[in-house]
């Protein structure tokens, strides 16, 4: 592997540096939209009135955001050429979701909401990997013009990790299935219109096969929202969702009966590896603000910086990033040579652990190398540390990527796989 950033990545770079200072910018600044940027920017994204969901004057501003990217030909750069796209690359993305995030906060690349000027679509590859064609033909376009949003409804109340062990089940009748379980965690069901929800279908508990993924319309009677879950980092869009006698009609499985975990493998992939990439280039962000913090910063007659107590923690930091994105852009790149997710999700899963972690002790000892400043909400640090926090949990907590290695490791793979 050549570790030199390919030409038309190096140019796209420049590109999209270009399209955020010309256009992204002067969006950011007008109105005051600086506000959910600053150290308002909870308060200013959350509607404390409506259950804590994401202020709609917020949301505004990221689909203005997105339309302004897609007109610019960014937005929709990894998918398929026929979707609009450019055939981006694994690495690609690895290497672009560093550098947005690496710029700090701003519109061009919040990450609360995984919103970016460089789109992530998981739920339109895995339509674009598992659907039939004419569900291909029906859906992408919808998806991708905003027309259907479909949210992701595989964690439930008593099983996260364990999605071999679901409670949501799935009977036939005829033509149709009758759909009965909760789901935790289901993001984005405020403005949904659509849930890929997972549910058994046979098999028994604990097993992989057995459980299928169906399209089931958000205003199908029997789907409800109990409530949107508060969390660490306001907004939420996060619904504890309930689903009674809920029928669905044979054509709106995604993928083949019994399969679902295969494209729900596809959807946690493509995250974990761009949320590793962006978890590095949010912790180069930490440390760049540190760095120039404690260089101007005088302390006892001297710089704040020549101090090795605050040098060393940043140049072990920064030694780490080098470490995580050699490995990320590896794995991305065997991504786009072809080897097989499940062959290579052992080291997907090293670098979302790895990376997420780096992102949290970056912003943690920048904060501490700032001292009441770096605690101070004009900081990016808190920010960037609760964010990044619950990925250290979603997609896959630390304990079960680290579990996948071991499995690889130790030769339980086959076992963890049935």
């Amino acid at each position: 592997m050549d570790f030199t950033i390919p030409a038309d990545i190096a140019q796209l770079l420049d590109d999209l540096d270009a399209f955020i200072d010309d256009v992204i910018k002067s969006i950011e600044n007008e109105d005051d939209n600086i506000r959910f940027f600053d150290h308002r920017r909870e308060d200013s994204r959350t509607d404390w009135e409506r259950d804590g969901l994401p202020n709609a004057e917020w949301e505004a501003l990221l689909v203005r955001m997105r339309k302004e990217a897609d007109k610019a030909g960014f937005l929709r750069w990894h998918l398929p050429e026929r979707f609009g796209g450019s055939d981006g690359t694994n690495l690609g993305m690895a290497i672009i979701r560093e550098h947005l995030a690496r710029r700090g906060l701003g519109l061009h690349n919040d990450l609360q909401n995984e919103s970016s000027i460089i789109g992530n679509f998981p739920t339109v590859l895995m339509m674009e990997r598992y659907g039939s064609a004419s569900q291909q033909e029906y859906w992408i376009p919808k998806m991708l013009e905003g027309q259907a949003r479909i949210g992701f409804g595989l964690t439930e109340p008593l099983h996260g990790s364990d999605a071999t062990w679901m409670e949501t089940t799935a009977e036939r009748d005829g033509d149709e299935w009758v759909i009965n379980g909760e789901k935790y965690w289901n993001t984005g069901l405020h403005h949904a219109t659509h849930d890929y929800i997972f549910a058994r279908t046979s098999g028994n508990p604990g097993e992989g096969h057995g459980i299928t993924c169906f399209i089931v319309p958000v205003d199908t009677p029997g789907f409800g929202v109990e409530k949107f879950m508060w969390t660490f980092n306001m907004p939420t869009d996060h619904a504890h969702v309930r689903l009674t006698d809920v029928r669905v009609h044979n054509d709106d499985i995604l993928g083949s009966e019994g399969r679902g975990l295969q494209t729900a493998q596809l959807f946690v992939h493509e995250n974990r590896i761009r949320q590793a990439a962006s978890s590095v280039g949010a912790g180069l962000h930490c440390i760049d603000v540190a760095v120039d913090y404690v260089k101007n910063r005088t302390t006892f007659g001297k710089p704040l910086a020549q101090n090795q107590a605050i040098q060393f923690p940043l140049a072990e930091l920064y030694t780490e990033a080098e470490m995580v994105r050699a490995l990320i852009w590896k794995t991305a790149w065997e991504m786009d040579e072809g080897v097989d997710h499940m062959e290579i999700t052992d080291k997907v899963a090293m670098c979302n652990y790895r990376g997420n972690r780096f992102c949290c002790d970056a912003a943690d000892r920048s904060m501490q190398s700032c001292g009441g400043n770096g605690y101070g909400r004009h900081m990016p640090f808190e920010h960037i540390y609760r964010h990044h926090r619950r990925y250290r949990i979603t997609e896959g907590s630390e304990e079960i990527q680290i579990r996948k290695v071991a499995g690889k490791l130790f030769g339980f793979v086959q076992r963890a796989k049935s």
